[in-house]
């Protein structure tokens, strides 16, 4: 392990933009780390930005890594993903991947033919990146396969086997030490530090009864061959996972082309199942619950509006705000080159609030104008728009400007703010303009065409 991250961080440490390269293999004492033994992380320790070459972003810089890894190393699988990311992910799903395609079923071999398939689908998908699957063999293995006759031949047993075996290979328990409250167990060994090779094994001295001495060659065979790495379970069941990244779209959607994909193209036995997880389910869970809440905040906020105004008229034009501020910060999110996330919809709720409250203000000084002026509607829309323009722009700047470093941020945490103040900044670039320019217009032309009915009749 130490030699193939040795490897990998030679064969990247070149590029310009890395600080340092530290790495870190094996797990854990704590019960929830899903990574195992052999596995290692390689973390690399980036400088500023502003030391960045000219035109480099996180993803060329990864797509350099990997293209220097794939031509320097070989045998080793490797994802790139982030540490508290990978943290969720683990904790989720058990892998260090965005999406883990987890099937289950009882035939080993099975299950590899299916991952196989599954994985040559999810290749076709736009967006995957660090497919793997999960290795199921190359596990080397020592073997030793008695001959009875030949045991039963030299007068020996297969336990006589089995201890001189498990004495050289691991030590065999013959006492406890007692070190205060601790207790170590005490293990008789062979001394050779070569006492696991194949030669070593072939030329252990066994002796039977009679004080003959046979070598374990002469009374098994002892091979190394490759054998299953791990049998993995989960829910009692034998798994098998596939894994990915994804870059270039968002998740959900790769999710739902990938889920369609192998529907149309992997048939699954009688008994086998697929289950997706990784870091989509935090955000399939998040949007149920959203679509939820986001409703329910809607009709909360319509039901104020009616008990503030007195009119379902009014309450719907403030409630205009709400597509308009939606339209903002949806192309804000298309200009920056963002995804929709759990973050931009925690920002879709915040900024709604904002441009009802500019409805609001707008659309009550309007209605105090209008008994003021005796009816004249004209009058009023025009004065109420002039003398609530310094009020609303100013609502409007106070939270684009609050929320511009965050925006802007590439420190910790910035792949959360970003949306959330993407969408508030655009939101109300759109909302605050049609509230000035929109909402007067609507008012007057609805209250206009009230008059002329009743002057009609």
């Amino acid at each position: 392990a130490v030699k193939s991250s040795t490897r990998l961080e030679k064969a990247i440490v070149d590029l310009p933009e890395i600080k340092t390269i530290v790495s870190k293999t094996g797990r854990t004492d704590i019960a929830t780390d899903a990574m195992g033994v052999y596995q290692t992380d390689v973390y690399v320790i980036l400088k500023p930005k502003n030391e960045w070459r000219k035109g480099i972003n996180k993803n060329i810089l990864i797509d350099e890594m990997r293209s220097k890894l794939e031509e320097k190393v070989s045998g080793v699988n490797f994802n790139f993903t982030q540490p508290i990311s990978m943290r969720v992910d683990e904790l989720v799903s058990g892998v260090k991947a965005d999406v883990a395609i987890k099937i289950f079923g009882e035939n080993i071999s099975l299950l590899g033919d299916l991952a196989e398939k599954v994985r040559v689908v999810a290749e076709k998908i736009k967006g995957n990146s660090d497919l793997q699957v999960e290795p199921l063999e190359g596990g080397l293995q020592v073997k030793i396969i008695p001959d009875r006759e030949k045991l039963a031949l030299y007068g020996l047993k297969i336990s006589d086997l089995s201890n001189i075996t498990e004495i050289a290979v691991m030590g065999k328990p013959v006492s406890e030490v007692i070190d205060g409250k601790k207790r170590f167990t005490l293990r008789v060994g062979f001394a050779s530090a070569e006492k696991t090779s194949i030669d070593e094994l072939k030329n252990l001295i066994l002796k039977n009864s009679k004080g003959e001495l046979i070598k374990l060659e002469q009374v098994a065979k002892v091979l190394e061959e490759e054998d299953l790495e791990a049998v993995n379970r989960e829910f009692g069941e034998r798994r098998l996972i596939v894994q990915t990244n994804v870059r270039g779209r968002d998740v959900g959607s790769f999710v739902k082309e990938l889920k369609g994909e192998i529907i149309k193209n992997v048939r699954l036995p009688h008994g086998y199942y697929i289950q997706y997880g990784g870091q989509f389910q935090n955000q399939e869970r998040a949007m149920k619950k959203l679509s939820i809440v986001v409703p329910v905040s809607i009709i909360v906020i319509m039901l104020l509006l009616m008990g503030n105004f007195s009119s379902i008229k009014h309450s719907l034009i403030v409630m205009l705000n709400v597509p308009f501020a939606l339209t903002g910060g949806i192309l804000a999110l298309y200009l920056r080159g963002m995804y929709f996330s759990v973050s931009a919809a925690v920002g879709f709720i915040a900024l709604f609030g904002v441009a009802v409250l500019n409805g609001i203000v707008l659309i009550s000084t309007i209605n105090l104008l209008v008994t003021k002026y005796k009816g004249n509607i004209d009058e009023a829309v025009f004065e109420g728009s002039k003398e609530r323009l310094r009020p609303v722009l100013m609502t409007a700047m106070v939270a684009m400007f609050g929320f511009l470093p965050m925006a802007l941020s590439n420190g910790s945490g910035a792949e959360v703010q970003k949306p959330l103040a993407t969408v508030v900044i655009g939101g109300l670039f759109t909302s605050t303009f049609l509230t000035l320019l929109v909402l007067p217009s609507i008012y007057l032309i609805t209250h206009k065409r009230k008059k002329k009915k009743i002057t009609t009749k």
